[in-house]
């Protein structure tokens, strides 16, 4: 839709974006005072008296202005009722606009939506964000691997400004946040003949490399049996493309005295073929996407060491591996022995997210000294039947940090819901051959199941959070800023906002 969105000042821009409230009875809808201040000529007041020009969510009027030099347009957004209206509704209202600029190719778009919201008493610098996120998230490139037979329209580059100070502010941070998900949703677009563990360890320390205060190291091979990681091991055995444990820190130019790291794991199993326990059907399509909570992951360690930059450490940890078939496959029937002592059953290779994700908070929780956990994984597809694509599945026990996460996932946007995780769900995991089983014959509580296996892997007196994101990750249709069959980026914003919080 646009190749890329930036901030930019100056004074001349083809492009006003001016907002406006849907009229509260029959009428017409009324300028705040600041636009109105705005209206020099009053054309902006002549368009509002036009019968398309009503206000509604998502509705755009333009206004053309010649000169003799250039043509210039405004353009007025229909903010729905003033009533209710809420911020993060600019996430999604950026999709018409880019759409709008798409169309014109235009290169410079101002916004001057302050004095909207101002009159709306909503937060300024919070509808700016919101609205350059969606601008940013309008920029992925959805054509990266069409050839020959598709001719590809012409996308163009688009400076943003604004003479508000809050909405130039929030135009920086949503652009910012909105590139760092974008990151995140080409690693979850790239082909699985492409994306194998080795090349998602190369991208994250490609990445590191052109990112300032972030660094990769890879431990694989025999590092992976010297420090007993053997989820990694087992699952990723069958696959031609070697399992990996990727870890990513960020350093603090200046550390907040007190904080230890956060640890952030993302599950990242590159393909899931089920294994052994082979997906039948249509079920093994879509399966590159099972990576997504690492992928999540990654774009919030881009946006922390570009946008946030918070005084405390951050350590990301990707467990990645290709779960395939072959003669060294896994097998049910297996006993896996997990560098924390607990054993695994294994019922199902089909459950093999978890015993990836058991090495990383094994490590976590031995190596990193972290002040909490937070985990992002495709886990179960009983989370999608539970919540849909309009919540990720929270558990987390700790009071502080769940809170945490809500307040982030306000400001993201990027949803929770809490689910359980009670002693009884735990023993449902018990096993009679070993200490517990990767997936339990019971099918109850299934999304529970998932964060009851994860459990024994995490120290007590660790803060720790599960989310499952299998029904966000990914829309199959189009959705606000995303385009049909693409992915969110879920993780990246929301991570992001909760270190934000100890900026």
């Amino acid at each position: 839709m646009l190749k890329s969105v930036k901030f930019g000042s100056g004074r001349m821009f083809e492009v006003t974006l001016v907002g406006v409230f849907e009229a509260s009875g029959s009428g017409n809808p009324r300028l705040d005072q600041y636009t109105k201040a705005m209206d020099k000529d009053g054309a902006i007041g002549d368009a509002l008296k036009r019968p398309e020009c009503r206000g509604k969510a998502g509705e755009l009027t333009e206004i053309i202005a010649d000169t003799a030099k250039s043509t210039r347009r405004t353009l007025i957004l229909g903010l729905g009722k003033k009533t209710g209206f809420c911020e993060r509704s600019l996430h999604d209202l950026a999709a018409p606009i880019a759409r709008y600029i798409s169309r014109l190719g235009a290169n410079s778009l101002a916004v001057e939506i302050g004095g909207a919201t101002s009159s709306a008493k909503k937060d300024t610098y919070r509808a700016a964000r919101a609205l350059g996120e969606g601008l940013a998230l309008m920029t992925f490139d959805t054509g990266e691997f069409k050839g020959k037979a598709t001719t590809l329209a012409e996308r163009p580059a688009v400076r943003v400004g604004s003479s508000d100070p809050e909405v130039a502010d929030g135009l920086k941070v949503g652009l910012g946040l909105g590139a760092s998900a974008n990151l995140a949703r080409r690693l979850s677009q790239t082909p699985p003949n492409i994306c194998n563990p080795g090349w998602l360890a190369k991208e994250a320390k490609r990445i590191a490399r052109t990112t300032e205060n972030l660094s990769v190291r890879l431990i694989q091979g025999k590092q992976l049996e010297d420090e007993g990681l053997e989820g990694l091991i087992n699952v990723g055995k069958a696959s031609e493309s070697p399992p990996v444990l990727i870890r990513i820190e960020y350093k603090p130019a200046s550390r907040k005295r007190g904080l230890g790291p956060a640890v952030l794991v993302g599950k990242s199993m590159t393909y899931d073929s089920g294994g052994l326990s082979i997906k039948t059907g249509g079920f093994m399509r879509g399966m590159k996407r099972d990576m997504d909570g690492g992928a999540g992951v990654i774009g919030a360690m881009h946006a922390i060491a570009t946008v946030i930059k918070p005084r405390r450490p951050v350590v990301a940890l990707l467990a990645s591996a290709e779960n395939s078939i072959s003669d060294e496959a896994y097998r049910p029937d297996d006993v896996i022995t997990f560098r924390n002592g607990v054993t695994c059953e294994v019922t199902n290779t089909d459950a093999e997210g978890r015993l990836v994700l058991a090495d990383a908070l094994c490590w976590a929780c031995d190596k990193e000294k972290p002040d909490y956990i937070v985990d992002a994984a495709t886990l179960t597809g009983g989370v999608v039947t539970a919540l849909g694509s309009t919540f990720a599945g929270m558990w987390c026990d700790d009071d502080k940090l769940r809170a945490k996460i809500e307040r982030a996932a306000e400001a993201s946007g990027e949803r929770v819901w809490r689910l359980p995780l009670h002693q009884e769900y735990k023993d449902l995991m018990r096993s009679d051959i070993a200490d517990i089983l990767n997936s339990s014959a019971v099918r109850a509580a299934h999304p529970i199941q998932g964060a009851a296996f994860l459990a024994y892997f995490v120290k007590e007196g660790i803060p720790w959070c599960h989310l499952d994101i299998a029904g966000v990750h990914a829309h199959d249709g189009e959705k606000g800023p995303y385009a049909k069959g693409t992915s969110t980026g879920f993780g990246a914003r929301l991570l992001a906002d909760l270190l934000d919080q100890d900026a």
